[in-house]
């Protein structure tokens, strides 16, 4: 089985009112190429008549995000002119590209009734030759993304981006990125492999593990070393884990707020394009 090299926790970080862990970058590790940045935002019971999520109008270029709605919404407005609210269990799915601003707060309802919210999301870098790509979004609502269970029904993978199993993930990432989020219930027992080239992301949401062999607590990133292709999961309670794995890029990551580049230079010239409104105008 592949070895866990080692088990990161993250760093309490909240934003305002937002209980927030920052999972990755933390003072323990910086990066696993090519994932990036995940924050996990609650969870948490919001009041009636609430601010909400506190994400206005912000810019992005060089990557990639993937927000993961578990509790809760969150609407969507960028200057492409995409708009959306998706519901819990959907799944956001944004290519910066050469440059995107979009806010992500929550829907006028919530903020009218409140109620628990849960959210997840996940920067993932793009190759230096697709930074400039044609920014892209697309949000889907719970039923759209498709779940394949296990024989004895105690494992379900909802299926991304990629492909598990014969079906296929509704996203395309512009990496060939495998992602999926897993809920198994105690006592599951889940085998997987995965290619000795590929670097993995594995996120213990919430629950207990046992995975090859070491028990894992919720809030937990586990490193691999790529010494196998095998990985075993057993569940030792009811149990949520993200789990991610795609080809390292290799290549230099330069990242200044919300900016993910290859030189100082690009970042430079990202703030440049920005301020010269070239990342498309803001009317919501």
């Amino acid at each position: 089985m592949r070895t866990i090299q080692q088990i990161h926790q993250p760093v309490y970080d909240p934003i305002g009112n937002l209980i927030t862990y920052r999972v990755i970058p933390t003072p323990s590790i910086s990066y696993l190429d090519p994932f990036l940045f995940l924050n996990h935002h609650g969870p948490q019971l919001y009041p009636p008549q609430n601010q909400g999520l506190p994400f206005g109008p912000h810019p992005h270029r060089g990557m990639e995000t993937v927000t993961f709605i578990l509790d809760g919404d969150i609407a969507h407005f960028d200057s492409g002119g995409h708009k959306s609210v998706i519901d819990a269990g959907g799944v956001q799915w944004m290519t910066a590209g050469k440059g995107l601003i979009h806010s992500e707060v929550s829907s006028d309802q919530f903020k009218q009734t409140g109620g628990p919210l849960e959210i997840l999301q996940l920067w993932v870098n793009l190759p230096a030759k697709a930074k400039m790509c044609p920014p892209y979004y697309r949000g889907l609502q719970k039923d759209d993304i498709p779940t394949i269970s296990s024989d004895d029904r105690l494992t379900t993978v909802k299926l991304i981006s990629g492909e598990y199993r014969g079906q296929k993930g509704p996203f395309e990432s512009g990496i060939g990125l495998q992602l999926q989020t897993i809920d198994l219930k105690q006592k599951a027992r889940w085998d997987y492999t995965i290619p000795l080239d590929e670097n993995i992301f594995c996120y213990l949401i919430r629950g207990k593990l046992k995975v090859n062999g070491q028990i894992v607590q919720q809030r937990s990133l586990l490193e691999f070393k790529n010494d196998s292709e095998l990985i075993r999961i057993e569940a030792l309670e009811n149990s949520v884990l993200l789990l991610g794995h795609a080809q390292p890029l290799n290549e230099p990551v330069v990242s200044q707020g919300p900016f993910v580049m290859n030189t100082e230079q690009e970042i430079r010239q990202a703030y440049e394009d920005y301020q010269l409104g070239k990342f498309g105008r803001w009317t919501h």
